[in-house]
């Protein structure tokens, strides 16, 4: 994970990024996660393999993701999809998320007009 986000934060959310990528991707293997997240976010947001990989079995173990093998180059390639309970996962996760962060917002930027409460 890169300096530049704060890591508990991203632990947080990395279920929800790995799902939604998932979600429009239909498949990718675990570096693809990793440069595709590093390319969206112009390198602000960086997974680390140690990161990555146990929210990947995490999800698998939960019944969200399914695996497939395939060689290329070479080499084993392990191939991450979304089972049908984690395309309605990846909805639910997103849109709480989502509203999570509306909430967090409205708390951090409230609008002037709004008296604050006395306590």
């Amino acid at each position: 994970m890169n300096d530049k986000v704060n890591q508990p934060l991203l632990k947080g959310s990395l279920s929800v990024i790995i799902l939604k990528l998932l979600e429009t991707r239909e498949r990718m293997y675990g570096y693809e996660i990793t440069q595709q997240v590093k390319a969206l976010t112009a390198g602000g947001v960086a997974i680390t393999e140690g990161a990555l990989y146990p929210a990947l079995h995490k999800l698998e173990a939960e019944g969200l993701l399914t695996t497939e093998t395939e060689v290329v180059d070479g080499r084993a390639r392990k191939y991450y999809s979304l089972t049908k309970s984690g395309k309605n996962e990846a909805v639910s996760r997103v849109d709480e998320l989502m509203a999570f962060m509306q909430n967090l917002q409205t708390i951090l930027s409230p609008v002037s007009s709004t008296p604050t409460p006395a306590f």
